[in-house]
């Protein structure tokens, strides 16, 4: 197997302060100026419209939002594959917070998110708005009501996404998935479609995107509005249809393998 090419350097202190001095002015537009026209065609009486597609205009507002916030970032987005339409259970190798973004930009999807997220700047005031399930990791009565949200969620003909890692670990390495998340899928008796998210070149900047060792949210997202532009992959996977396995464990083997072989090595 071939090492992924190397990422771009940063150029250095000028050239981060530059993409600062662009970056940060259109990042208070995107927020302040965009963000409520998300806000306004998410609500009632523009809710319940439909495009011809079937969306109604405020997921349509959302994905393009988020699809923006990548550019600010400096992401060149990139799908392959197809999501499915309907109800479905999105599954995805964590990285970093932009996880979201990424996805959101490409499906509209109710994610499962630990509790934290609730409290960061921005993100989490979206994704308190954005059909997030919250769950307060470590706590079993918690994860009962988040599998149980997240089957209404699918009867109702919502998709649902979540990272079965659990948490982020580096970039360097995709976790073992948790199978009890996958418990929604079997009740629901809805596919679940793998999707493995690549930063980079042939996923090159996986370590870079990721969270470093003790950094908080803030800093984090300071430090990636610095980087340079680079691609970002939503690679939408074969889905697992429901009655096509043992259950939810093998669900859960079978999505990790296919993102592992979609990641290839990471960087």
């Amino acid at each position: 197997m071939t090492s992924p090419p190397m990422p771009a350097r940063a150029g250095g202190l000028p050239a981060r302060a530059l993409r600062y001095a662009v970056r940060v002015p259109l990042l208070l537009w995107h927020v302040f100026v965009h963000l409520p026209v998300v806000l306004l065609l998410g609500a009632p009486p523009l809710a319940r419209r439909r495009w011809a597609s079937g969306d109604p205009p405020g997921h349509r507002a959302i994905r393009w939002w988020q699809g923006g916030l990548m550019r600010l970032f400096g992401f060149r987005l990139r799908r392959i594959g197809t999501p499915l339409p309907g109800a479905v259970l999105f599954v995805a190798n964590h990285v970093s917070w932009i996880d979201i973004s990424a996805l959101h930009s490409q499906r509209m999807m109710g994610f499962v998110a630990k509790r934290e997220i609730a409290g960061w700047p921005v993100v989490g005031w979206l994704a308190a708005r954005g059909d997030t399930i919250f769950h307060q990791r470590g706590n079993q009565e918690s994860l009962g009501g988040v599998l149980e949200a997240m089957l209404g969620r699918l009867r109702a003909g919502q998709a649902v996404g979540v990272f079965p890692e659990g948490r982020t670990r580096g970039g360097d390495r995709v976790g073992p998935f948790h199978a009890r998340i996958f418990q929604a899928a079997v009740q629901g008796n809805v596919a679940v479609q793998p999707v493995a998210l690549r930063y980079g070149a042939g996923g090159c900047a996986q370590t870079i995107v990721a969270f470093g060792e003790r950094e908080s949210f803030f800093a984090n997202f300071m430090r990636l509005l610095g980087e340079p532009a680079r691609e970002a992959e939503v690679v939408f996977l074969e889905p697992i249809l429901p009655g096509n396995t043992e259950g939810r464990r093998r669900m859960a083997e079978l999505s990790r393998e296919r993102i592992v072989a979609a990641l290839g090595p990471v960087g």
